[in-house]
């Protein structure tokens, strides 16, 4: 809506749809140090940041360690070696070595989660005490 001043200048005004609108539009272009967090969304951040990250150290270990073991028993148990030109004795030492690796990296993946979770925790435990403590009081 459209209001003419006493000093020939406009005012206008916006209904509530339209101010959200605006504040979401806002939101989009401004900078980080514009935009104010709550205490308990930098909370839920921190504590999700932990485990995202914990969680992508872990898949990466557990896909390679099944992608080195499928190529492992593809070696031995498949004519793959005579494709690649390789002999039955090398390949077969070559399959059980990668399917051994490819196992350890798989059962290696939860152990690394939870050291990457473990180590994370302990980085940031000063900053979540502080927040806690703040929003119990």
């Amino acid at each position: 809506m459209e209001k003419k001043n006493e000093n020939n200048t406009f005012q206008y005004t916006y209904s509530a749809a339209e101010q959200a609108e605006l504040r979401r539009i806002r939101e989009k272009y401004a900078g980080r140090a514009e935009k104010q967090e709550s205490k308990l969304e930098r909370l839920r951040r921190l504590d999700r940041g932990v485990t995202e990250k914990a969680q992508a150290v872990s898949l990466i270990f557990g896909i390679l360690g099944a992608l080195l073991l499928g190529l492992g028993m593809s070696l031995v148990m498949s004519e793959l070696a005579a494709m690649l030109g390789l002999s039955h004795i090398p390949a077969l030492v070559l399959g059980i070595a990668l399917g051994i690796l490819g196992g350890a990296l798989v059962a290696a993946a939860y152990p690394m989660y939870q050291l990457v979770t473990r180590r994370a925790r302990k980085k940031i435990a000063p900053e979540v005490l502080r927040l806690t403590d703040e929003l119990m009081q």
